[in-house]
């Protein structure tokens, strides 16, 4: 049988740990009691139209939905170490959000969370507004779709990304990264990509000073650049650059095909430098 809570505040320790087979509906957690960890270990449970002002709520959480709720900034560490869960319409404000979990999906939340998705494996960003200083490090398997992104570390040390349809606006994203995949996004920022292996951009806009260094396996096919200089230093490339490359800057290896380049600068380099300029011709 399945229990059902609805109208209830809920301010407690623990308040419903290990809450089994149940919908919490229409519910606040917060108070004077200001207790933590109020659904911890939880299993099987819905969680619709409810607001949260307390810490730790969702930890170790096996199968759960959190639909078209609020969780405020008081609400630090949200959702920690836990698996088979949908997030919809909800708002997610506090610090460190999402920590450890697996098989995550968030689609049509609004998210403003410090270090959001760490150490995190399966988790899908879809139709999701977020901001996030250190978004996604460390973690495996992540997709993104149609997302809006701010943030300044992003992606560090993630490994298989796929993002589409998005737009990222940040610093260091795909720092060390590999097996990442962007298609048909905007990508604005300051050193994207360096040290990854496998990054591909597909149908991009890339935009920012000293873009794509010290990379390996680098593919970039039909993107645009946008106030790009000092680019593919020490790269491993292969790049087909629809426009002009500000400047381009001792690739190691392969191939940047564009329209245009305002200078290619050699020498002075620290390693074997091979890679090639070439411009495309005019039809």
């Amino acid at each position: 049988m399945r229990q059902t809570i609805t109208h209830q505040q809920f301010d407690a320790e623990r308040a419903l740990y290990h809450l089994q087979h149940a919908d919490v509906a229409d519910c606040v957690f917060a108070g004077p009691a200001d207790g933590e960890s109020v659904l911890k270990e939880a299993r099987d449970i819905g969680v619709a139209r409810c607001s949260f002002s307390l810490r730790y709520p969702l930890w170790h959480v096996d199968g759960f939905t959190l639909a078209d709720s609020q969780m405020d900034t008081l609400t630090r560490a949200a959702i920690w170490y836990s698996r088979h869960g949908r997030i919809t319409g909800s708002v997610l404000h506090g610090i460190k959000a999402v920590r450890e979990c697996a098989d995550i999906e968030l689609a049509g939340c609004d998210i403003e969370s410090p270090e959001f998705g760490w150490k995190s494996d399966g988790i899908t960003l879809r139709d999701t507004r977020v901001v996030s200083e250190y978004l996604f490090l460390d973690s495996r398997d992540i997709r993104l779709e149609n997302v809006r992104m701010q943030g300044k570390y992003s992606f560090q040390y993630v490994e298989g990304l796929t993002v589409s349809g998005s737009e990222l606006d940040t610093k260091d994203a795909f720092w060390h990264s590999k097996n990442v995949t962007v298609r048909d996004s905007a990508v604005r920022g300051e050193y994207l990509g360096w040290f990854s292996d496998g990054l591909t951009l597909i149908n991009c806009h890339i935009a920012g000073t000293q873009p794509l260094c010290y990379c390996q396996n680098l593919t970039l096919i039909n993107c645009t650049m946008e106030n790009c200089d000092l680019a593919f230093e020490y790269s491993d490339v292969q790049a087909d650059v629809r426009g002009h490359i500000d400047s381009v800057k001792n690739p190691r290896a392969g191939l940047i095909t564009a329209d245009s380049v305002g200078e290619v600068i050699t020498g002075d380099a620290v390693m074997e430098c091979s890679g090639r300029v070439a411009l495309r011709a005019a039809p």
